[in-house]
């Protein structure tokens, strides 16, 4: 039984009469806890209400591999569970465990519904109906939206994946086709009898020319593809229309067609300018299914460190690698009329910290600052120290927000987005993810032409 003097003071119980409060005591136990003390699991149902008299009780909850501390309770009348004196299927949302010497109350679910419905008959009634239809509506909607942010980002990862994916299959069916010209020339060499010496010698043209080629504007190429198509045609080369192009592309011309023609003679001389171009053309697509792949395994990449799956969730993070994972997962949603500017100190500090979670905020920040600017602007990513704590800016060029709208930014369910934008996840949740979750600060400072969301997270040595 626990003493009627302990829950008198406690704010919980000021609505109620001296006997409420002896006959809650009454019905209850004071139970003594001690360090590593496990009140209650995560996932056994909830059919009893505990409430801190002395002490503290951590909140622990199971996510993956990792059990992690979601909240403390420490003031006397914090409470926890109990759930099941309104819901059947209720239960306990993470593990109690005790931190240091204290005491707590423990009353059944059932004594604790008999008692409500005894002084509160009506807040009964209401809070049942929180516990179900409320609850049902909120889960749906909440599921919805996961939904709905996992379809974009999938939609949008799929979209990054296939251009690089298509441009890798385009190359391997060019690369067939060239090798097989590649073999072809190389047949009417031999034909054309022409011999190792000379050969030799083209291959020092060609190397030549691939050394001291240098990129054409668009109007140059196509003038000097014109110039080689006619010294072809009057060299009579077949198919000058098609090895032109090709031969500009490596960068030969005029003066270094004449010198191929003194080398092979005029029986090689289309068979070796052949072999030159098809050559020219197989290094380059051999380059083009490199660059493919390597944009593959650089997003594969950025997703792996986005979504932090081969990762523990508490970890020390540098935080340029989350906000570069970002802006690659969100690629295709940025404008082309949207510049963006990454601007990384060098010395900034690594922090504690859950990755993913972190990871979620600046996609927020950067959705919301895309969306601020309409498709125009500049896109500014910061990072950098100030005395010891990481700092990272997320601005935007959009009109700013008004006053009024930025005092209310961070308050629960505010939003100014039409249904179905955004990222799901709103400017409340990123705030006590930075804040609760890191003990870090998230601030806004907008005017227009200039708005800019600081987020402030101390590195581990400074949080010891």
């Amino acid at each position: 039984m626990v003493d009627v003097a302990d829950l008198r003071p406690i704010h919980l119980f000021e609505g109620l009469t001296d006997p409420q409060v002896a006959e809650l005591a009454a019905a209850a136990d004071d139970v003594r806890i001690e360090p590593g003390d496990v009140l209650f699991r995560q996932g056994d149902p909830a059919d009893t209400w505990w409430m801190l008299l002395e002490g503290a009780i951590d909140l622990r909850r199971q996510i993956g591999q990792e059990e992690m501390v979601v909240a403390r309770m420490q003031a006397p009348g914090q409470w926890a569970g109990g759930f099941r004196a309104w819901d059947e299927h209720g239960v306990f949302l993470a593990s109690g465990v005790a931190v240091n010497t204290g005491r707590a109350l423990r009353l059944a679910a059932v004594g604790l519904r008999r008692l409500t419905d005894a002084w509160f008959p009506f807040g009964g009634h209401i809070i049942k109906g929180v516990f179900t239809t409320a609850r049902s509506v909120e889960a749906t909607a909440r599921q919805r939206e996961s939904l709905l942010t996992l379809g974009k980002i999938s939609a949008g990862l799929a979209h990054e994946l296939n251009n690089p994916a298509a441009a890798a299959t385009r190359a391997v069916d060019a690369l067939e086709s060239a090798a097989s010209a590649l073999e072809s020339s190389l047949e009417k060499l031999v034909a054309a009898r022409v011999t190792a010496p000379q050969l030799a010698e083209l291959e020092v043209l060609r190397r030549r020319a691939a050394a001291a080629n240098a990129p054409l504007s668009p109007l140059a190429l196509a003038d000097l593809e014109d110039d080689l198509t006619s010294w072809l045609e009057d060299h009579d080369v077949l198919q000058a229309w098609l090895l032109a192009p090709a031969l500009a592309a490596a960068g030969v011309d005029r003066a270094w067609c004449e010198e191929a023609a003194g080398v092979l003679g005029q029986a090689a001389l289309g068979p070796g300018l052949e072999w030159v171009s098809n050559s020219v053309s197989m290094k380059g697509l051999l380059t083009e299914v490199k660059d493919s792949t390597a944009r593959i395994f650089e997003l594969v990449a950025a997703m792996k460190s986005y979504s932090q799956m081969d990762r523990s969730s508490l970890q020390r993070v540098d935080v340029r690698e989350g906000l570069n994972s970002s802006l690659v997962v969100l690629g295709h949603t940025i404008p082309s009329g949207i510049q963006v500017v990454r601007d990384y100190a060098e010395d900034i500090p690594v922090v504690e910290a859950y990755a993913g979670e972190l990871n979620q905020v600046w996609t927020n920040l950067i959705n919301n600052a895309l969306d601020a600017m309409e498709g125009k602007g500049t896109l500014r990513v910061t990072a950098r120290s100030d005395d010891g704590a990481a700092v990272v800016e997320i601005a935007d060029t959009g009109p700013g927000m008004a006053p009024g709208i930025a005092a209310r930014a961070f308050e629960p369910f505010f939003t100014t987005k039409q249904v179905g934008k955004g990222a799901g996840l709103g400017l409340d949740i990123a705030r006590r993810i930075v804040e609760e979750r890191h003990g870090g600060t998230i601030v806004i400072d907008s005017r227009p032409g200039d708005t800019v969301l600081r987020v402030r997270l101390l590195s581990r040595a400074r949080k010891t």
